[in-house]
């Protein structure tokens, strides 16, 4: 039975970038977001593009009730999902305490709740597999904590420390969990975070989409635990585990802060 590639957030960025890439290397594909139109845009592209099957699942996993939903879809299909990518996430840029609360429950429950339950009702099924994969796409925000977006941060420091843990605990299965951490991408997030002017977005060069999904698979294919794009990247992500914490937090909220 021929493998499938099951993706998270994938009606753009790197989800559907990701995408493209697994369906060139000839899986075929369960793609899930909330914009079913998006989803079968891109699924029809693909069908043509790689001759391989796409089948698309509007889906909303900040709801609890989701990824059972998602598990029980695949299997009534008898999908043979042997990758599963964990990439839908969301983020918001302010102050916390003037926050909205909704938007940050959902930020909760979609970067880290069903990433977690996704990952807990697919294991077994992986498991059994002679080989399979997991990728959680984190950031390069995992390495420090980050005033303005603070629980954004903070999510994705557990999803590379859940990522890191729990592919430690597989190393005798066929299982391998790579965490993808890229910086800055040209995505929609800056803008449903509402990071427009953020010096972050403005004054720093930001990755293609596309190239972070070639490096991502690659690095998962060789069964890298830590995936970080950048040559830069990579560099500050060792330099911020010597700096004093309150020296990195302080760098961080300057990187933050809004433009004049």
């Amino acid at each position: 039975m021929k493998e499938t590639a099951l993706i998270t957030g994938a009606s753009s960025g790197i989800g559907m970038e990701l995408a493209r890439v697994f369906a060139r290397e000839g899986y075929n594909l369960l793609i899930t977001a909330r914009r079913e139109e998006k989803l079968r845009e891109l699924a029809n592209h693909l069908e043509e593009a790689f001759r391989i099957n796409v089948i698309c699942l509007a889906a909303d996993l900040s709801t609890p009730e989701s990824p059972r939903e998602v598990y029980d879809f695949a299997v009534s299909n008898n999908l043979n999902v042997t990758v599963l990518i964990n990439n839908a996430g969301i983020g918001d840029y302010g102050f916390f305490h003037r926050s909205d609360w909704d938007k940050t429950a959902t930020m909760i429950d979609l970067n880290m709740r069903s990433l977690t339950h996704l990952t807990r009702l697919f294991l077994p099924d992986l498991i059994s597999k002679q080989r399979s994969y997991i990728m959680n796409v984190a950031s390069t925000a995992a390495f420090q904590p980050g005033p303005l977006m603070s629980v954004y941060y903070a999510s994705k420091q557990y999803v590379l420390a859940f990522g890191e843990a729990i592919d430690n605990e597989l190393n005798h299965t066929g299982v391998h969990v790579t965490t993808l951490c890229p910086g800055p991408v040209k995505t929609e997030f800056q803008d449903t975070a509402n990071m427009q002017k953020s010096k972050l977005v403005d004054r720093i060069p930001m990755a293609e989409a596309e190239d972070v999904a070639e490096y991502g698979y690659k690095a998962m294919m060789k069964g890298k635990r830590v995936a970080i794009h950048g040559f830069q990247n990579k560099i500050s992500s060792v330099i911020v585990r010597w700096l004093p914490r309150r020296l990195v937090t302080w760098s961080v909220r300057k990187l933050q802060e809004r433009t004049p």
